[in-house]
């Protein structure tokens, strides 16, 4: 743990850093390109150090919050660099994890509810976004949808996901205001309609 802790904790720094990077710079230039590179193995680095930090602990919690949390850079990077819309093996199977993670997260968030644990809220909204997201992705694989402004829309949807999950680990770390749950919660809440708005101006 002491060593992986502090490798967790730069590769999220970095990925934040790398995130800005790509959504303030122009897209398909090499700054963008490479920001968004950079940014989905930041983001690798986080969910490799947090498996084995997941299973140390026994925390199945955070175990389902990496799996969400590095498919949607994943994906982000297939819808990036998939221009002909057609799902590999590896899609299926992301994708399946990521519907699984989804569903484990209602089943313990009604553990949690049982259990009278608080952060049964932010694992049935995460429940939610996970199936959410990643049914839409099946469904573009599917129809062969992902391709032109839709495979953008499908690039920037996840993207962003991925960033509001380590905004949200980076808040939920460094505040201590109670209730703790609004912490996991916020930046879902106040950055998902700014994904919504600028859904509708790519999908124009």
């Amino acid at each position: 743990m002491d060593i992986l802790l502090p490798i967790h904790i730069v590769a999220g720094s970095l990925a934040l850093i790398f995130s800005a990077m790509a959504l303030s710079s122009t897209k398909g230039k090499k700054l963008h390109i490479f920001s968004g590179k950079a940014y989905v193995w930041c983001m690798a680095a986080i969910f490799f150090t947090a498996l084995p930090m997941a299973i140390i602990s026994d925390n199945i919690f955070l175990l389902l919050i990496a799996l969400f949390s590095f498919y949607l850079a994943f994906a982000g990077m297939r819808f990036a660099a998939n221009r002909r819309g057609i799902a590999t093996n590896l899609d299926w199977f992301a994708i399946g994890i990521m519907l699984l993670s989804g569903i484990s997260m209602w089943i313990l968030s009604g553990l949690y509810f049982i259990d009278n644990n608080s952060q049964y809220i932010p694992l049935l909204l995460f429940g939610c976004v996970a199936t959410a997201l990643g049914f839409t992705d099946f469904k573009s694989y599917q129809n062969k949808t992902a391709i032109g402004q839709q495979r953008i829309a499908r690039h920037l949807t996840n993207m962003m996901g991925g960033t509001i999950s380590v905004i949200t680990a980076v808040l939920v770390v460094n505040m201590s205001v109670e209730p703790l749950w609004i912490w996991w919660i916020l930046p879902t809440v106040l950055i998902t309609p700014i994904i919504v708005w600028w859904n509708v101006q790519v999908l124009k």
